[in-house]
């Protein structure tokens, strides 16, 4: 479901803003600074519970404010507001969902899926596999019923194992409880990410192929821990190393997506373009699985889509974007880099983000510029 309105307060640098985006493409342009990004990471807020530019959601409070105060309404019958609110002086963010109060972020997760596409997106390829773990437990969430229960479960009996491994004297019994606690729900954990990963692979596959050619590249799901040996195995004769550690070291918890070009990690054969390319056809086609899995759509965040991509591939990208008839919210410098770029058929909006004279950002509509 697209959002049909926001209200933003107390957001870094911009100015109190109420904006009612298109249901389609939703392009910012403005000078570095002016606060295009500070939009997007408010989305992410909102949809996510957390910033993607910094751990303590306090820093995105703007800087004189003593809160931050974002809302956000899904198209529906009836719609539906979202809306979240950080108080400098606490420890918790505020999270209501029509009108209701949530205790747990995953609702916000499920009632508005995003995907960020920004630099940071990188770290898929060249980052640790923590990063990789992410975005395919996004995927499974959003399509694999009792994913959500299987991966709490198995954190909770990892966390007691971890705390027995660490303690002077062990309890036998109380160790054999916890690892088949552990055996029962990691194994689920991993046969609910294979099956995603078998549908993932050629919607992924035919992505790609629409951005960039590049027949040798491909995902590679690693369980966590050896796949000769079943895990209650590995655990029982694991224990004396992960006792000397502290932790357990084999498990769900280690899972990795490679990503790889013939024998070798694909970041290290890939132009940045190409990475960047790569990084786009994995967020999109988690955005066409869920699609058809689901009927449901992913709203798209894409901070400085035109980096690192040329005019031709910026165009296959907005086709892609156009062909999928999701929601997207995207950000350049550069006004004329986006403007042609869409069919006359697609709802565009366009938005300046200029600096007032108070150094606040501030959203002006602009007409549609067509080629």
């Amino acid at each position: 479901m697209p959002l049909d309105r926001l209200a933003f307060q107390g957001l870094r640098n911009l100015q109190a803003l109420e904006l009612h985006p298109s249901p389609r493409i939703n392009l910012f342009v403005g000078d570095n600074g002016s606060g295009k990004t500070s939009l997007l990471e408010g989305l992410h807020v909102l949809g996510m519970g957390r910033s993607f530019r910094t751990r303590q959601l306090r820093h995105a409070i703007a800087h004189e404010g003593d809160s931050m105060t974002l809302y956000g309404r899904l198209v529906g019958d009836p719609p539906l507001g979202i809306g979240v609110r950080r108080r400098r002086d606490a420890s918790e963010l505020e999270m209501r969902l029509g009108g209701e109060k949530l205790e747990r972020v995953s609702r916000l997760v499920e009632m508005l899926p995003l995907q960020l596409i920004n630099p940071d997106a990188f770290r898929l390829l060249e980052g640790s596999p923590a990063g990789r773990r992410e975005f395919l437990d996004w995927g499974v969430f959003h399509v694999k019923q009792g994913f959500l229960d299987a991966w709490r479960r198995y954190r909770r009996a990892l966390k007691h194992r971890n705390a027995l491994l660490r303690h002077g004297r062990m309890s036998d019994a109380s160790l054999n409880a916890w690892e088949q606690e552990l055996v029962l729900w990691g194994e689920r954990l991993d046969a609910l990410r294979r099956d995603w990963m078998a549908a993932f692979q050629p919607v992924f596959a035919e992505t790609l192929e629409g951005l960039i050619s590049l027949p040798e590249l491909e995902l590679r799901y690693s369980q966590g821990w050896d796949r000769k040996r079943p895990l209650d195995e590995v655990l029982r004769q694991g224990r004396g190393t992960d006792r000397q550690m502290g932790f357990t070291q084999q498990g769900p918890q280690r899972a990795d997506l490679g990503i790889r070009l013939g024998k070798r990690p694909a970041v290290e054969v890939l132009s940045r373009g190409q990475q960047k390319l790569v990084v786009s056809a994995l967020k999109l086609a988690q955005g066409r699985l869920l699609e058809q899995a689901t009927g449901l759509s992913c709203v798209y965040l894409i901070d400085d889509l035109p980096a690192e991509l040329d005019s031709t591939h910026r165009r296959i990208f907005c086709e892609w974007l156009e062909r999928m008839h999701c929601q997207a919210f995207i950000t350049s410098v550069d006004p004329d880099a986006l403007a042609d770029l869409w069919s006359a058929q697609t709802p565009v909006a366009m938005f300046h983000v200029k600096q007032a004279g108070t150094g606040q950002g501030q959203l002006l509509p602009m007409d549609r510029q067509t080629s």
